[in-house]
């Protein structure tokens, strides 16, 4: 959530802790008491029973990279990357809770490898029209 530092999340529900002392921030989960489904972000259903006794929880910032894509062409629409355009890779990031995030990986695309383990980065991505920074984060090798 925004919070005092004028700055927030990229999504709202996505990240815990504040914002204006990334070190402390993390991602944010919901578990189910119903079913124990762990899903990313805040809600207030179950996204697999559909159950409403639904927790926020604070996720791993530890994970592995299960798999892998290197984008090498700039995305259409509002792409908010380094201009000039820099190839870069997208991971799927298993998390010690068992779920799987997909999130930009900050390393060299040629030393990826399935299972290297990974630590979150959360980071300013850039500046909204109001003039708040937007914190969203990435991985990078553990």
């Amino acid at each position: 959530m925004a919070n005092d530092s004028g700055r927030r999340p990229i999504r709202e529900g996505l990240l815990t802790g504040p914002l204006d002392d990334l070190s402390q921030v993390h991602l944010c989960g919901s578990r189910c008491a119903a079913c124990g489904e762990t899903s990313l972000g805040t809600s207030d259903i179950c996204p697999n029973c559909g159950g409403t006794e639904v927790t926020p929880k604070a996720l791993s910032d530890l994970g592995s990279l299960w798999t892998y894509t290197v984008v090498r062409h700039k995305p259409p629409g509002a792409y908010h990357g380094p201009d000039p355009f820099q190839p870069f890779a997208l991971g799927l990031v298993e998390l010690a809770d068992g779920l799987r995030v997909m999130a930009p990986v900050e390393a060299d695309i040629d030393s990826l490898a399935i299972g290297m383990p990974l630590h979150i980065r959360p980071y300013v991505l850039r500046t909204d029209e109001a003039g708040r920074e937007v914190v969203a984060f990435t991985y990078r090798p553990a």
